[in-house]
């Protein structure tokens, strides 16, 4: 009798252990991200753009201000990201024209990218600007900025002045009109596809969404 009791008890045990471990164990597509949804996660361009990447590579594009508090949260998750793109993805940053001190901030932008500064500068100007309140208003503020936090502020000065940054500029207020840009921080993938973590609902929902539309970048869909 003892024999069989604990024959039962050890069978229901492991009944047990079996049901627990169902339950914890992934189930396949319901631990997958799910496939992103048109007009749900994802829109369409209205008028799709050439990517400006050679080919057999795919372009992500982020849309972005230095005076938006969303961005400057996304920065954090955008450089992450970043850091594991494989090597036939391309992402660019465009500053906007629109929201505070815009032609200034678009400046600064392609001066950091003209002099190499951008991984070093990007958030730290977003920080300075959302977080400790400093008014980086004109060329010269952000140039004695950039000096003091390990930059060469007469370099970025000469560039954020310079024609090549004029030229980016205006390149930049063509492609968000192209584009229809009207909100920060937006995602294009390849000139057809655009997300945003509030149209996908987080940073990690539009960077899964982003990727999988890279992939059908890649297969030509």
């Amino acid at each position: 009798m003892n024999t069989n009791m604990n024959r039962r008890r050890f069978s229901a045990a492991l009944l047990s252990a079996a049901a627990a471990g169902a339950a914890l164990a992934p189930s396949g597509p319901a631990f997958a991200q799910a496939a992103p949804v048109e007009g749900k996660d994802f829109t369409r361009v209205e008028t799709p753009q050439p990517p400006g990447v050679p080919a057999g590579k795919v372009e992500v594009l982020e849309f972005f201000s230095y005076a938006c508090p969303h961005c400057s949260a996304f920065e954090p998750a955008v450089e992450a990201w970043e850091k594991q793109l494989p090597a036939d993805v391309v992402l660019r940053r465009v500053p906007v024209p629109f929201l505070m001190n815009a032609d200034n901030f678009m400046r600064t932008y392609y001066a950091l990218e003209t002099i190499g500064a951008v991984p070093a500068m990007q958030l730290k100007i977003f920080r300075a600007i959302h977080i400790e309140r400093k008014h980086l208003e004109k060329g010269e503020d952000i140039a004695a900025f950039v000096g003091a936090n390990g930059g060469d502020a007469a370099k970025f000065l000469a560039a954020f002045k310079s024609f090549s940054v004029n030229t980016s500029v205006a390149r930049a207020k063509k492609m968000t009109a192209d584009y229809k840009v009207d909100s920060v921080p937006t995602l294009v993938v390849q000139g057809r596809w655009v997300t945003s973590p509030s149209v996908a609902g987080s940073q990690d929902r539009a960077f899964a969404v982003v990727d999988q539309l890279v992939q059908r970048a890649r297969s030509g869909k």
